[in-house]
């Protein structure tokens, strides 16, 4: 019997979309089309969060960042966490306008600051099932 993991998404038809593209290498955000409003929004939603229209739309993100905070989390015992502690847990602000949660890597803590540019990467994890590709991001 396998351990249940705790670092995959359900992945379902509304969701499709943005984790084909990450296995492409690509990070989709969604944007909102209705008039005068325009806003950028993550995580995922069939609605734009400000205006509350459903005219809203997938879109690729340029994929760079700054870091707005995050937290090192040195213990964490749900798999396959615990083998990766410590790891920076952390909200990078997309380029793009919306806020993500993430995490980051290939990075000292020592040099982690507020607002250090970052440039988002993919790793792949596997499921009981599937593949998966997950977005988390670097120093740029």
């Amino acid at each position: 019997m396998s351990q249940q993991r705790f670092d995959l998404p359900d992945v379902d038809a509304f969701t499709a979309p943005y984790w084909q593209a990450a296995a492409r290498g690509r990070l989709l955000i969604r944007r909102c089309r209705a008039e005068g409003c325009g806003t950028a929004h993550h995580y995922p939603r069939e609605f734009c969060p400000r205006c509350w229209s459903e005219d809203v739309v997938w879109e690729e993100a340029d994929g760079r960042a700054t870091l707005y905070t995050w937290s090192v989390v040195h213990r964490n015992d749900l798999p396959p966490f615990s083998g990766r502690v410590p790891y920076v847990a952390a909200v990078v602000e997309l380029r793009e306008g919306p806020r993500m949660m993430t995490e980051l890597v290939d990075c000292p803590q020592e040099a982690l600051v507020v607002g250090k540019e970052l440039r988002v990467a993919f790793r792949e994890a596997s499921g009981e099932d599937d593949e998966i590709t997950v977005p988390v991001f670097r120093p740029e």
